[in-house]
């Protein structure tokens, strides 16, 4: 595994650490993600489309509860455009999934051991986290010709805190990202100043469930840094660097697995983020 260097991290916002997990180890967790696949049943109600465009993001994820409420559990979400308007399936169920999310770590024994791994835990002591807990994770597929673009976003956005700097994303690549299948691109050095936007929980029984405060700057192209991994890499994500991926456009799929820790040591959670502890699932402390 590649040197971990907290002060690149904290300059940068980001570290990549090649060769983290092995090929054997990347093998099974798409392995097991394609027997949760099999097993998939979303009734038609629940089909949601994922977006990361504002207008669409409010229209689909935040007006249904399934999205809403999905923290706790293993959910499904799917690319734009693989329904028809009665909500069934344009393409083959298993080539319209963007994501599976939110609790992959708490409710799967794989991935959980992926998570809570000796690994894992030793990256976040190294980088000084007294008491981290997992507050969502997610399955990632990004599909051959399909896979959609993920605009410029930080992640604290959606996963608050106070104070800010206390929320890190662990992205482990489990095939290559490359520049032609959608690899993650950042703005160094962008998490200092603070989040543009948040997207917040509105009162209960509200159309839409969620609605965004601030909003994304414009920003050039030319500020962001492509970073292309291997299979097995990790990607450490600051909760306020800006990133971004690119649709995929190749032939070939980039799946990944990513989990958010949040130090909780003097943090506060904010109770306005659409994601939410409950009693049935409380954040788990990453160390074993």
């Amino acid at each position: 595994m590649a040197y971990l260097s907290p002060a690149q991290f904290q300059e940068d916002g980001f570290l990549v650490l090649e060769g983290f997990l092995s090929v054997a180890e990347c093998a099974a967790m798409k392995e097991r993600i394609g027997e949760i696949m099999a097993k998939m049943d979303v009734p038609l109600h629940c089909r949601t489309e994922f977006s990361t465009q504002e207008e669409e993001q409010l229209r689909a994820q935040g007006s249904t509860d399934y999205f809403l409420s999905s923290g706790d559990k293993i959910r499904f979400f799917f690319e734009k455009g693989v329904f028809d308007k009665a909500g069934n399936f344009l393409v083959p169920p298993e080539k319209s999934i963007n994501k599976i999310g939110h609790a992959l770590h708490a409710h799967d024994s794989v991935f959980r051991c992926v998570t809570h791994s000796p690994k894992v835990q030793a990256v976040a002591r190294s980088l000084g986290l007294q008491k981290p807990v997992v507050v969502q994770s997610m399955y990632i597929f990004k599909h051959p010709r399909c896979g959609g673009e993920v605009s410029p976003h930080q992640d604290a956005s959606f996963l608050y805190t106070e104070p800010l700097g206390r929320v890190l994303g662990m992205w482990i690549a489990l095939e290559d990202a490359t520049l032609e299948n959608g690899c993650l691109w950042f703005i160094p050095g962008s998490h200092t100043n603070g989040v543009s936007r948040r997207m917040v929980r509105n009162p209960a029984c509200s159309a839409p469930g969620t609605s965004f405060l601030g909003s994304e700057p414009v920003r050039e192209n030319s500020l962001f840094v492509p970073t292309p991994v291997r299979r097995g890499a990790l990607v450490l994500i600051h909760g306020e660097v800006v990133h971004m991926s690119e649709q995929n456009l190749s032939d070939c799929s980039r799946q990944s697995y990513t989990f958010h820790l949040m130090e909780a040591v003097g943090t506060v959670w904010s109770p306005e983020n659409w994601l939410q502890p409950t009693a049935e699932l409380p954040f788990p402390p990453l160390y074993t």
